[in-house]
């Protein structure tokens, strides 16, 4: 009659609870967590229960397990991971405000690759291009060949940490734009934008043009803002 709740729903409570105790300094840096028993009474679930939402923590770094002695806050907790939770993507409002927080970034990365890019960066540029437009020729939505795209934009900036927010950002936003590609393959003045931009872009890094490229990578991610806005109507 009624369905089971799965340990992942409960493990997933228990470790956000435990995530807030420990970013309100309940459990500070360098302490011992109560036993596994203790947490399974406290919060009134079993140790399995327990013992997944301790192994969460533990893949994020915030807990370790000592031998024979506990599990320990880790002296890195107290540094927040970005998280964005899905359920808060969930509306097309939430997904454009991502785009926006991404054009951003991707106007730096354009100029910074224009900046340092070499001889090696370009080809490995000029192939992503290239490929896109292979991929979406076999009949493919390109979604892929477009993050990888992206991608030898962030490498030729030589800053991982572009590749690494511009990687994070991306998972939120391949669905929307899966649709959206799936919208312009109907409609070939999108798809021949999204040529024209990432084009535009290309040629502004190989030329050196700081100004250019920063200009040229806004005004792609503005229009792929627009694309998804109409795309979801």
């Amino acid at each position: 009659m009624f369905q089971k709740i799965p340990v992942q729903a409960l493990s997933d409570t228990v470790a956000r609870q435990l995530l807030e105790q420990i970013d309100a300094g309940v459990f500070p840096r360098a302490s011992k967590l109560p036993t596994e028993a203790v947490l399974a009474q406290e919060f009134g679930v079993s140790r399995t229960v327990v013992r997944e939402a301790i192994s969460r923590l533990k893949h994020e770094g915030l807990v370790e397990p000592r031998q024979g002695s506990g599990v320990y806050v880790t002296e890195q907790a107290g540094i927040k991971p970005l998280r964005i939770d899905y359920t808060e993507i969930s509306s097309p409002d939430a997904v454009l405000q991502i785009v926006e927080l991404r054009r951003a970034i991707e106007a730096e990365v354009a100029a910074q690759a224009a900046k340092r890019r070499d001889a090696a960066d370009m080809r490995a540029i000029d192939a992503a291009l290239a490929r896109i437009g292979t991929d979406v020729s076999a009949g493919d939505d390109g979604v892929a060949a477009d993050v990888a795209f992206h991608r030898t934009l962030a490498v030729a900036t030589r800053n991982p940490y572009f590749i690494k927010t511009l990687e994070f950002l991306s998972q939120y936003l391949e669905a929307a734009t899966a649709v959206t590609r799936s919208n312009e393959a109907r409609r070939d003045d999108f798809s021949r934008q999204v040529r024209e931009e990432h084009a535009a872009i290309v040629e502004a890094i190989r030329a050196g043009d700081e100004m250019a490229a920063r200009s040229a990578a806004q005004i792609h991610m503005f229009n792929a803002a627009r694309r998804l806005s109409q795309g979801q109507n």
